[in-house]
């Protein structure tokens, strides 16, 4: 199929360029030309495993191409991708659309021949298919050949592993609003069809509201071991022996049930507030994911409170140095939005500690976010002459770190680990100071 792809971060451009590793024909299209021109050049906008390569194939094969132009984009194309940025509005809950509606208007705007199904990828509030329809329906740009058909696409992506959340799928959720449109989707997912992929045809809104329902749920899940984590400290329970008995209930499953500093990135928080809104929005309030969002916020400002009981204290913490090994919200992605990171350092440096990190990608992201941080060149250095290091993110290279090395370059052999990444008998064997969530210290 003739496929245009517009927007061209984390869901777009893989999305894409998936689609066009798979014999698609794809334009891949943004409206940043700065971007743009890059991609042009073979430079990629994001850091996502294996996708480099996906790129360069699929352009050398002639199934795929970046422009501004929606003119040229939409020239014979047979579906449009709708999956830009759906960002939380400033001082609200809600979900900002404009990205998505200065899509849709774009392309009522451009030149067209022939029917032209417009899938909504992007995740937006449960209602806004209907909206654009509604639009559609206003603009009398419905007429004649050159016919628009909607739909609903959620997307399930993983970041940093999001190639193979694409390839290999555990569902295709679609929500055509007409015929066409649900002849285009399956045309377009044939491959997955055939091989048994689950494809859920729904309504859009049913659509639109799968995506949110499963990011809210993934959430709670996440914060419900964390709160349990926490409790395990208090009576000297092991979350992890927890974890692994309760995950064997086929009803509650292993997975999401990893302790940690509390969920980020670019959909949980911002999915988590979107849906909270609707519901309020609607007299139905989600009471459980209201909490949800409060105890994640709080969990994230308990793990500065572990860095600096880890330096004895508010009072003898002040002057100390702390190392920080990782900086994104997870491993093998550069994207730091609502990273844990970025509610901890700040707390740090309020109490008068001196802070400096390493990130094997989102150092350069970080000098937007952070002010007084130093970075290092790599994991070893930012342990130079500190007085604790702190794991925030568990990319490989601190996982499988030579723990000598790093313990001789400390001034003080502690370690607060956010991941429970280390065995806590080994490391107190090893000499450390090491703390971790959820598990007895001894």
């Amino acid at each position: 199929m003739n496929i245009v792809a517009i927007g061209t971060g984390y869901v777009g451009l893989v999305t894409g360029v998936c689609y066009a590793s798979l014999g698609h024909s794809v334009v891949c299209l943004d409206i940043d030309a700065v971007k743009v021109a890059g991609l042009q050049d073979g430079q990629l906008p994001i850091y996502e495993p294996g996708l480099d390569g996906l790129v360069q194939e699929a352009v050398a094969a002639g199934r795929l191409r970046f422009t501004t132009d929606y003119d040229d984009a939409l020239n014979g194309a047979e579906l449009a991708l709708i999956a830009v940025g759906t960002p939380t509005e400033a001082d609200s809950r809600r979900a900002n659309t404009k990205f998505v509606d200065a899509a849709f208007d774009a392309i009522l705007a451009a030149r067209r021949s022939g029917p032209l199904s417009v899938v909504v990828k992007s995740t937006v509030p449960i209602g806004t298919n209907d909206r654009l329809q509604a639009r559609l329906d206003a603009s009398g740009a419905n007429t004649g050949t050159a016919s628009i058909h909607l739909a609903s696409n959620p997307e399930f992506l993983r970041e940093g592993a999001a190639i193979d959340d694409f390839m290999q799928p555990d569902r295709i959720v679609v929500g055509p609003r007409d015929g066409v449109a649900a002849e285009a989707l399956r045309r377009l997912n044939q491959r997955f069809i055939d091989e048994g992929v689950a494809y859920v045809e729904v309504s859009a809104a049913s659509a639109e509201m799968i995506k949110y329902a499963a990011n809210a749920f993934l959430a709670t899940k996440i914060t419900f071991i964390n709160e349990v984590a926490s409790l395990c400290e208090r009576v000297g329970a092991n979350v992890e022996d927890v974890a692994h008995g309760i995950g064997l209930d086929q009803r509650i499953g292993s997975a999401f049930l990893a302790t940690g500093p509390g969920y980020g990135g670019s959909c949980f928080p911002k999915d988590t507030l979107a849906l909270v809104d609707t519901a309020q929005v609607e007299g139905s309030p989600v009471r459980i994911l209201e909490a949800v969002i409060d105890v994640n916020e709080a969990r994230k400002r308990e793990m500065a409170t572990k860095v600096i009981d880890a330096l004895g204290g508010m009072d003898q913490a002040r002057g100390k140095t702390a190392a920080i090994w990782g900086l994104t919200f997870k491993p093998d992605t550069d994207d730091l939005r609502d990273s844990p990171s970025i509610a901890i350092i700040p707390m740090l440096q309020q109490a008068r500690i001196k802070v400096r990190a390493y990130d094997p990608q989102g150092m350069a992201g970080a000098e937007a976010l952070f002010d007084g941080l130093s970075y290092a060149a790599s994991a070893l250095e930012a342990a130079d002459g500190a007085d604790v290091l702190c794991l925030v993110t568990h990319w490989p290279e601190f996982v499988s770190a030579d723990l000598d090395a790093v313990r001789k370059r400390l001034a003080q052999p502690a370690m607060v680990d956010l991941r429970n990444v280390f065995d806590p008998a080994s490391m107190k064997a090893a000499g450390w100071d090491y703390r971790s969530l959820g598990r007895p210290e001894d």
